[in-house]
């Protein structure tokens, strides 16, 4: 694979401290810089406020549906978009806006930033060779990490993005192919690769599990990497519940991961902890797509750095999927609920594919409302401070008004209003993307993964524990 590296993609002129639209402020500020500008008054914005480099005008009629949280930390900033067309039209017509206010909300973060992943939703899989072509043009030789997955967005829409962006004043951005993304700042690199798309043809889905994994292992090998630095993974399988010669296909893409895991030792990281008493595995979300087939993807992080180091989180309240009895599948899935990394101060914890599974069981079935209730309990209950605590980390944690994003999958469009109900109320203001998807138990009608974003508690204000209990 050949790559290169860039400092900066965004010409002085193109880069603006001030905000181009009333519709384009972020919904949340994360960590002690989330704003990232010089100027955070800035951020206040009204919606008269329309200017763009002096006299030019944008009409927000020309933007998209957005909604973006701004993290800063360390001296460089991140950005979470989540983009919905608004215009209608066609699909290429949808693209072009949906790009268009992607580079609408990075021209206003005062420094030159560049996507490195994104996700594209589709509603229809004829579409994707238009939005690839589409993609290709716009980014050139700085083309993201880019995953098209056939999961139509809630709403009726073509097409849906979730990118994520960073500022290149102090960060190297390697581009090294389609599949392969590197982000290096600090000491600390980060890697986006994927195996690209599987279609099924003849292979069983097993088969094309192992592939897939194979496939991903090889890519992080291109850049002196290997799945034990992997610290979260995405799996969107084609009919994800459908039987296949009498077992149901996301089993055996269980089989087929626990299989590949069992030659990798996640407890060789040297950032990983490992004195909470359970297995480390990545985070992950395996999900249905349209599409018969599979698409993998997954995070690596390397560093030498003594301040920085991982811990794979399971939540008290559900069995660990690790230790799944058999009668949910014959090889138990091999993944944590979460997985946290920590860097000086700050704290990234990163939410596997959760639904509303106590133990590990299915609650509430025939309930979307209620399961999105519970599901967001469970997310809640994981990443609290009192969790953390007890599996070591006494001074991290965090709230759901930490998290940066969200994806909710629904399984029935009937469900979307009810299960965005919850998560308004709940969550507030968030960046998220609602998408029609199979979840993995017929049972499941909603499942939600996100990131969160935190400060490590002061020592001071550390929790103290009384009677066995954290308080």
């Amino acid at each position: 694979m050949s790559g290169n590296s860039i400092k900066s993609s965004a010409l002085p002129s193109e880069i603006s401290a001030k905000p181009l639209c009333y519709r384009l402020a972020p919904d949340r500020q994360l960590l002690e810089d989330g704003c990232g500008a010089a100027d955070c008054k800035n951020c206040s914005v009204t919606e008269h406020d329309h200017e763009v480099s002096g006299s030019r005008d944008i009409p927000p009629c020309l933007l998209g549906l957005q909604h973006h949280t701004t993290v800063g930390y360390d001296g460089l900033r991140r950005v979470a978009m989540m983009v919905t067309p608004e215009c209608g039209g066609s699909f290429r017509d949808q693209a072009w806006e949906a790009v268009s206010t992607v580079r609408a909300i990075l021209r206003q973060q005062g420094e030159p930033m560049v996507v490195t992943m994104q996700t594209v939703f589709v509603a229809d899989a004829d579409d994707v060779p238009s939005a690839k072509q589409l993609f290709e043009a716009y980014y050139g030789e700085e083309m993201p990490l880019t995953l098209f997955v056939v999961q139509p967005p809630c709403g009726g829409v073509g097409i849906a993005i979730e990118a994520w962006a960073i500022s290149t004043r102090t960060v190297s951005v390697g581009y090294h192919g389609p599949h392969l993304v590197t982000v290096e700042h600090d000491g600390i690199r980060w890697i986006h690769a994927s195996a690209g798309s599987l279609n099924l043809g003849k292979r069983s889905a097993y088969d094309q599990s192992a592939e897939a994994f194979e496939a991903l292992g090889k890519v992080l090998s291109a850049v002196h990497a290997s799945f034990s630095d992997v610290v979260r993974v995405w799996l969107y399988q084609g009919c994800i519940t459908e039987d296949e010669n009498g077992v149901e296909r996301y089993r055996e893409l269980n089989r087929a991961r626990t299989d590949f895991f069992e030659n990798i030792d996640f407890s060789s990281n040297p950032l990983a902890t490992s004195d909470h008493g359970h297995a480390i595995y990545p985070a992950s979300t395996g999900i249905g797509t349209l599409e018969h087939g599979l698409i993998t993807t997954c995070l690596a992080v390397q560093t030498d750095r003594k301040d920085v180091s991982i811990l794979s989180l399971e939540n008290p309240q559900q069995t660990s999927a690790f230790d799944y009895p058999k009668e949910y599948s014959r090889k138990s899935p091999k993944f944590s609920r979460a997985m946290a990394i920590r860097i000086g101060n700050h704290l990234t914890t990163w939410i596997s594919g959760t639904a509303s599974i106590v133990n590990a069981e299915t609650m509430h079935p025939g309930d979307a409302e209620k399961q999105t209730e519970q599901t967001l309990d469970n997310i809640e209950k994981l990443i609290s401070p009192e969790n953390f605590a007890r599996q070591g980390w006494s001074d991290a944690g965090a709230t759901l008004a930490d998290l940066a994003k969200i994806r909710v999958y629904v399984k029935h469009a009937e469900d979307f209003e009810k299960c965005r109900a919850v998560c308004e109320r709940r969550l507030g203001r968030i960046p998220a993307i609602y998408a029609l998807a199979d979840v993995c138990r017929p049972d499941l009608l909603v499942e939600i993964e996100g990131v969160a974003f935190s400060s490590l508690i002061p020592r001071e204000s550390k929790p103290t524990e009384k009677g066995g209990e954290t308080t």
